[in-house]
């Protein structure tokens, strides 16, 4: 009678128990690692892209949402690779430059011209988290994270 495959060791007289058992024959198990711990999140892109979420909201909310995901950029650059860091030097500068801009707007409009740049903040601000979001969906770094236009 053959057994099935399911049984478990306790069933077939094997009373070794699970951590007993020899690890060179899982290849998979690796002895270090702490089940307690998660894994590195090393290539999410969940995080760059609620950024991106709250930039792209902050254009109606008045950018209040906006200091929210420089704040999470900010706490979650020193942390992440390589190419996702590229995202967070873009989204942080995107958001200092925008401010910068706003304020800029918001002193001219009395004398007209505040009325022009306003609207065009908004523009640059949705075409670069647009972009970013673009390049962040390729798995890709942002290639020119320092620059000011696009």
């Amino acid at each position: 009678m053959t057994r099935p495959s399911f049984a478990f060791a306790a069933d077939i007289g094997d009373h070794r128990s699970m951590s007993q058992t020899d690890p060179a024959a899982d290849p998979t198990a690796d002895p270090t690692a702490d089940p307690a711990v998660p894994p590195a999140l090393q290539d999410d892109k969940t995080m760059p892209l609620v950024v991106y979420a709250l930039y792209l909201a902050g254009l109606i909310s008045a950018g209040l949402t906006g200091v929210v995901g420089v704040i999470l950029a900010y706490v979650s650059k020193d942390a992440a690779p390589d190419w996702l860091r590229t995202h967070y030097v873009f989204q942080i500068r995107t958001f200092w430059l925008a401010l910068l801009f706003s304020v800029i707007g918001g002193v001219l409009t009395p004398v007209g011209i505040g009325f022009v740049i306003l609207p065009a903040v908004w523009v640059w601000t949705a075409v670069r988290c647009i972009l970013g979001l673009s390049w962040l969906l390729k798995v890709q770094p942002y290639p020119t994270p320092r620059n000011w236009m696009i």
